[in-house]
């Protein structure tokens, strides 16, 4: 057999798997509209015996040989550090992000919590998780999961319904086709989510001559899709067929940096928006068009509007229950729907006109093919009554005639949003993620600045708060991050903050100690279930968690992680730690109790949860028949409305 001409080689280089991985992630870029970024800031992870030599070896090799190729940064946590890796992403636009690395066995499965969280929110997230042997030569491994049935299934399979890709490299050949498919799903805005790679431990650390090609610099580019010509007619036809017609922005409008554009849209046509969780700061809180927050936790004037509007028209939203208020939001009987959105999905969903594009391409045609037209200017007139009639109440609630208006002289939780919304600066953030506290910030936080809102409401996950918080300064050092959690949240992962200390990241910890699940708690009471099993208390005689409140000093717990600790008793006190905390360059909790007693504003909307259709409880029977009462004016999503078009009271 002949050989091939020398000409024809391969160039090749000679590296472990894990350090071709380091290497190929290294030379990975994103682009769009000419910005070219790298596409990973480096990789978070938490060393155990199935990949401290392997994939921690490769990073170490990196930091001496290419400092700053990519940076390796020791989290606590391994759910912890995928929601760092995410906030970072959500914070960049989904054009940059994280790898995570992780041991076998529990340090791979605890980030399965992160994985879901990032595909719900479609953020991208690489996560390299160890595996057991490739070769089966040391089974059954510490950790590994033996079936009866099968033989190549490990808990590393917990991840396939949680990733938008998942593959398992067996045998080096298999990298290189791994890596391009997971940077494929991870650089697609309509398919992006967590990217699960699964590296056994022995595959790990075995060697192999790769082609140089591979570690050629590679830019993605992330497109802009342009709305097909018909499509685009068929919106712009209903639009201009509409007399109360009604945006909904979603999260679409600000990774597609479409705010700009959003507001000349509306600004020409009159027509309000009502923002998502997601797509909260897509139209600053004051402007003429802005009617707030919509949905369960929305605003009284963006939810009059939705039950009035003849056509929604949803921009980059996936519709998530908390923004339709389970499908009895948009009410009036003949009520239409156009859909834009980068992912075909979302562009369906209400069988509405779907136009599956790019939000900032699309805006831009509708507002040149509705030139010339507007809504009526009573319509204008009742938007600006409606969102003044909500800033009276916003005003009033985190200005109550009676400050620190609790019991026992304690604030509410609207008067600590309100101090923490006045003394941040218009480009800081605000960071939360389960409680009650989404619900009063998306009613109530006045958004100054696209990015200035940030709350995980897909997943709604607690513990989510610290390192989302961290993860938002690291992406955005020109912005203090204020992290709004409850002493729920904060007890499930507090942890993060000494990597706060670690690496230098000042963020500033709002802790509101209320003992107990504040939204839970809310939300069994109005449901019948008198709050049970939601307050922080002894077990007393009865057998029952109805004792005194637990002894647990939060302030003293975060104090022992290394940060600076402020602990505030009124409104006074509160404003000058938060003012203080400002200041500093250092990580900095301010520890708060408030009254969970006092409510926020009402949305005048509802959340379909479930109540018991029979009970001895009284409490119970009365929340049923309130229950029923919104069930009979909810609708499928595929059906119009009733003819009644009625709100129950």
């Amino acid at each position: 057999m002949s050989e091939h001409p020398a000409s024809a080689r391969t160039e090749t280089v000679r590296l472990t798997v894990s350090q071709a991985v380091v290497r190929f992630l290294a030379q990975q870029y994103t682009e769009r509209d000419g910005q070219r970024q790298r596409l990973f800031a480096g990789c978070f992870g938490i060393f155990g015996h199935g990949n401290v030599a392997g994939l921690g070896q490769a990073l170490l090799q990196a930091e001496i040989d290419e400092p700053g190729a990519l940076p390796y940064v020791l989290g606590r946590n391994e759910q912890a550090v995928v929601h760092t890796a995410v906030a970072y992403a959500r914070a960049k636009d989904r054009l940059q992000t994280w790898a995570v690395s992780t041991s076998v066995g529990p340090g791979s499965t605890n980030m399965l919590t992160g994985a879901a969280l990032a595909t719900i929110n479609r953020l991208p997230v690489l996560l390299l998780p160890a595996d057991t042997f490739a070769t089966r030569s040391a089974g059954p491994l510490l950790q590994e999961l033996e079936r009866p049935e099968s033989g190549d299934v490990t808990v590393n399979d917990a991840f396939r319904p949680l990733s938008r890709y998942f593959d398992r490299i067996w045998r080096p050949e298999q990298l290189p086709g791994a890596l391009l498919g997971a940077m494929r799903v991870l650089t697609d805005p309509a398919e992006t989510g967590a990217v699960t790679l699964c590296f056994p431990q022995d595959v790990q650390a075995e060697a192999f001559d790769w082609p140089v090609e591979l570690f050629a610099e590679r830019t993605w580019h992330v497109g802009r899709p342009l709305p097909e010509p018909a499509a685009l007619a068929r919106a712009a036809e209903a639009i201009r067929s509409a007399r109360r017609p009604l945006v909904v922005a979603g999260g679409g409008v600000i990774y597609s940096r479409a705010t700009e554009q959003l507001d000349a849209f509306v600004s020409a046509t009159g027509i309000p928006v009502g923002q998502t969780q997601a797509g909260k700061g897509a139209l600053p809180y004051d402007h003429p068009q802005s009617v707030g927050a919509i949905g369960s936790t929305g605003t009284t004037a963006a939810n009059a509007l939705a039950r009035e509007a003849d056509l929604v028209i949803g921009i980059g939203t996936r519709y998530q229950d908390f923004t339709t208020a389970s499908h009895t939001a948009f009410n009036d009987p003949g009520v239409r729907f156009v859909n834009v959105n980068i992912g075909s999905m979302d562009a369906v969903k209400h069988a509405g006109v779907g136009v599956q594009a790019d939000a900032r391409e699309t805006l831009t045609a509708l507002t040149d093919a509705l030139a010339g037209w507007s809504v009526d200017d009573a319509y204008r007139a009742r938007t600006a009554e409606l969102a003044a009639a909500w800033e009276a109440t916003v005003e009033a609630a985190y200005h109550p005639e009676v400050p620190s208006a609790g019991e026992g002289g304690r604030l509410t939780q609207n008067e600590v949003i309100g101090i923490v919304n006045e003394v941040s600066a218009p480009r800081d953030v605000v960071v939360c993620a389960a409680g009650s506290m989404p619900g009063d910030l998306h009613k109530m936080w006045r958004v100054r600045d696209r990015k200035g809102y940030h709350v995980e409401y897909g997943y709604s996950c607690m513990g989510y708060e610290i390192p989302g918080g961290i993860g938002i300064r690291m992406a955005s050092s020109d912005r203090d991050v204020f992290v709004m959690v409850g002493d729920g949240g904060y007890l499930m992962m507090p942890t993060e903050l000494v990597t706060a200390v670690q690496e230098g990241v000042k963020i500033v910890v709002v802790l509101v100690q209320n003992h107990g699940f504040a939204s839970i708690g809310a939300l069994s009471e109005s449901l019948g279930s008198q709050r049970f099993g939601t307050r922080y208390r002894y077990r007393s005689d009865s057998g029952r968690l109805d004792g005194d409140v637990l002894p647990v000093d939060l302030a003293a717990n975060a104090a022992s992680l290394g940060v600076d600790v402020l602990v505030a008793q009124d409104g006074p006190s509160f404003e000058a730690a938060l003012r203080k905390a400002k200041a500093s360059d250092r990580t900095t909790v301010v520890h708060v109790e408030t009254d969970p007693l006092v409510d926020a504003p009402s949305s005048e909307s509802w959340w379909d949860v479930p109540v018991s259709e029979v009970a001895t409880l009284r409490s119970t029977r009365e929340a049923r028949a309130v229950y029923d009462r919104w069930k009979a004016a909810q609708r499928p999503a595929y059906l119009a409305p009733s003819e009644t078009g009625t709100t129950p009271s």
